[in-house]
């Protein structure tokens, strides 16, 4: 009966994980549609797989450094990103169209808390990485969706090779 119920339970762990997909008490991606945004985008990386590191800087006078990236179709990269400054950041990796619904609803719920995996946000004086494969040639944007920031120019492309 125990290992009966145990599987029953483990079964029941993903739709559950899946109900729980929110943002800071507000409705957040389902799976499907998350996964429907990162389409083209890439998906999260193995540590195992990283063939470099990027260093990629935040900085109060809202941008990134370096703004532009070049990689290669199907690698995995390390993206080692610092926060030196004086206010929180965060780097969303998408296409720009996803970037910018997600900033407005930002504006309209600002104390919004999110962790996907194609995002990091990192406080004051904060280091933090993101692994992750970028799967096909093209255009990728990133950019800190905190309110007003990706306003201000805080943002940059990925040019998949």
């Amino acid at each position: 009966m125990k290992k009966t119920l145990s599987v029953l339970m483990l079964s029941l762990l993903p739709g559950l994980a899946m109900a729980a997909g929110e943002h800071g008490g507000h409705q957040g991606h389902d799976m499907a549609a998350m996964q429907q945004d990162m389409h083209g985008i890439g998906r999260p990386g193995s540590s195992a797989e990283v063939s470099r590191t990027i260093e990629v800087v935040m900085s109060d006078d809202m941008r990134f450094s370096p703004e532009q990236i070049e990689v290669k179709a199907g690698e995995t990269v390390r993206l080692f990103i610092k926060n030196p400054g004086k206010l929180s950041h965060e780097l969303v990796i998408g296409n720009l169209s996803s970037l910018q619904e997600h900033a407005e609803m930002m504006r309209q719920m600002p104390d919004m808390q999110h962790a996907e995996p194609n995002m990091i946000s990192l406080q004051p004086g904060q280091k933090g990485g993101l692994v992750w494969q970028f799967d096909q040639a093209g255009t990728i944007d990133f950019a800190c969706l905190i309110p007003g920031h990706m306003e201000a120019g805080m943002q940059g492309r990925i040019q998949v090779m």
